[in-house]
């Protein structure tokens, strides 16, 4: 899976970082001979996926950067499947050439296709063939026309010899057969297209076995398994640590390069805080105030946390990432985590800072520097806990939709029960208090900025008598008069980051994901036999 804001080099260097041992030196030149090897050196420097002035790389060149990738690895053999799908015939035919070059420096390449034109099946210096997992032939290319030829199936002379193999070994053609028949009612030829599949692949595999090339195949795996030899040292992987430090570093530099999914949506933070900023500016500090602050304060935190739901697919194709290079043993769980967390840390960090300068300051909270630290740190950890649970949710689902449909819903019902459209204590027990109440981002957020806002402060009540700022914010919202409550609802964020990061190495540790989708394979399976 290639990443579309990265160069091809970048791309390659980044892969050469996670999979090799040493030094960096070392990895770079392994990368340059990869760009050299795959003919890449006019698009090194090309963004894969383009950007507003520029165009994406085209299919037959993303091929050519996933070979690449495998080749900084050094191999001695590459398994390569269908790696002309997609491609046009110019495009199939350079890569097929590159490839060719390729396997003359003495990599074995070995390919697995369905389909090639003429001039790239000139190109295979053998070929096997398969038809239900039985082999029809292997040998030599020159070799398999004799071979269709001695099994009474010769390839016609206007034909292209690879769709007369492909013609002859799949069954699928008997459905073309059955539609030529029917459409033809005269008796003219159609001995191009009217062999019985199942008698040729059954005359081809016996042809094949009772042959020479048969025998040496045979002769040639009894000798190798009676020679043996030693085991293939590993070349070895790169650390723990370098892992980590890697990936954080790519995620920053695909961020800093995602404007659709990190600076768009910065500058709608900006904006909202700017509005509720606004709607609620000079508000005072008066007795009077303390409903509209209360209000102002639910406001931010609910939508906040709300608009964080834009950054969704970046969450998703950082999952789909890792799922591509845990498969090829590149990352794990740990490093992916790691690295995810130290590269969001900074554009959290971020919009907590802008976005609660402006508010505290548009709405005119208390001047004292510990509380506005306090204010940026506890919306900073609140968008850190919601993160980590839109990754939990984003590896459930992997599809937009879903995914912003479940988060939008669960955030909704957050707001419902944090507390302020009705006090938590009136909340009824079972199912809105306990848990819902319990398991909110929101409630906590928001109890603890009123606690830093109102704790320890007074109010004038005419000329007689005063009462305390939790009193005056009680008709409005529950709060705890304790000077040390407002740590607690931090350190329930800081809890909930956690908690749900460790949920999410579970889920990947264990390959949930994996297990969903072929739950759902095997329940469609069995549908699909009932309903026949």
């Amino acid at each position: 899976m290639l990443i579309e804001s990265l160069t091809v080099r970048e791309m390659l260097y980044y892969s050469a970082l996670l999979q090799l041992p040493g030094f960096f030196f070392q990895k770079k030149s392994f990368v340059e001979d990869a760009i050299s090897a795959m003919s890449l050196g006019d698009f090194a420097d090309s963004l894969i996926g383009g950007h507003c002035y520029t165009k994406s790389l085209p299919s037959g060149e993303r091929r050519r950067v996933s070979i690449a990738q495998e080749l900084v690895m050094r191999p001695h053999v590459l398994f390569i499947d269908e790696p002309l799908y997609h491609l046009d015939s110019v495009s199939a035919l350079l890569l097929m050439v590159t490839l060719k070059k390729l396997a003359s420096t003495g990599c074995t390449l070995i390919f697995t296709m369905y389909q090639s034109s003429t001039e790239v099946f000139g190109l295979f210096d053998r070929i096997c063939l398969l038809s239900n997992g039985n082999t029809l032939f292997f040998g030599e290319t020159l070799a398999c026309l004799q071979h269709f030829s001695n099994a009474g199936f010769p390839c016609p002379i206007m034909q292209s010899p690879s769709d007369h193999f492909l013609r002859a070994i799949n069954t699928d053609f008997d459905r073309i057969i059955a539609m030529c028949k029917n459409l033809q009612e005269d008796n003219s030829d159609l001995s191009s297209v009217n062999m019985d599949t199942a008698v040729a692949i059954r005359t081809l595999e016996a042809t094949y076995k009772s042959s020479a090339d048969s025998a040496a195949v045979e002769s040639m795996i009894v000798k190798l398994i009676d020679k043996g030899g030693p085991y293939l040292k590993s070349k070895g992987k790169a650390s723990g640590a370098t892992r980590i430090a890697v990936l954080t570093w790519r995620s920053l530099l695909i961020m800093s390069r995602e404007w659709k999914y990190f600076w768009i949506r910065f500058a709608l933070y900006l904006l909202l805080t700017l509005s509720i900023g606004t709607i609620f500016s000079n508000s005072g500090h008066s007795l009077s105030s303390v409903t509209v602050r209360v209000a102002a304060v639910f406001s931010f935190i609910s939508f906040i946390l709300l608009l964080s739901v834009a950054g969704l697919p970046a969450h998703i194709n950082e999952i789909k990432i890792f799922t591509h290079e845990e498969s090829n043993e590149h990352s794990g769980p740990v490093v992916f985590l790691l690295g995810h967390l130290l590269s969001s840390i900074p554009f959290l960090f971020l919009v907590s800072i802008t976005t609660a300068l402006i508010f505290y300051f548009l709405v005119g909270m208390r001047n004292e520097f510990s509380l506005l630290m306090y204010f940026i740190l506890n919306v900073f950890m609140c968008l850190l806990a919601n993160e980590a649970f839109m990754m939990v949710v984003a590896l459930i689902w992997l599809e937009t939709f879903k995914c912003i449909l479940t988060l939008v819903f669960i955030h909704v019902m957050m707001m419902l029960v944090a507390g302020y459209l009705k006090i938590a204590d009136a909340l009824p027990g079972p199912v809105w208090k306990c848990p819902l109440s319990y398991v909110a981002f929101h409630t906590y957020a928001i109890e603890g900025l009123l606690e830093n806002e109102y704790v320890g402060t007074s109010f004038a009540v005419g000329q007689v008598r005063a009462i305390s700022g939790v009193q005056a914010v009680h008709a409005s919202y529950d709060i705890s008069p304790s000077r040390n409550a407002k740590w607690g609802n931090l350190l329930a964020l800081f809890l909930m980051a956690v908690g749900y990061r460790i949920l999410l190495f579970v889920l990947l540790r264990f390959k949930v994901r994996k297990n969903i989708v072929n739950c759902n394979f095997c329940c469609l399976k069995m549908n699909t036999t009932k309903s026949r």
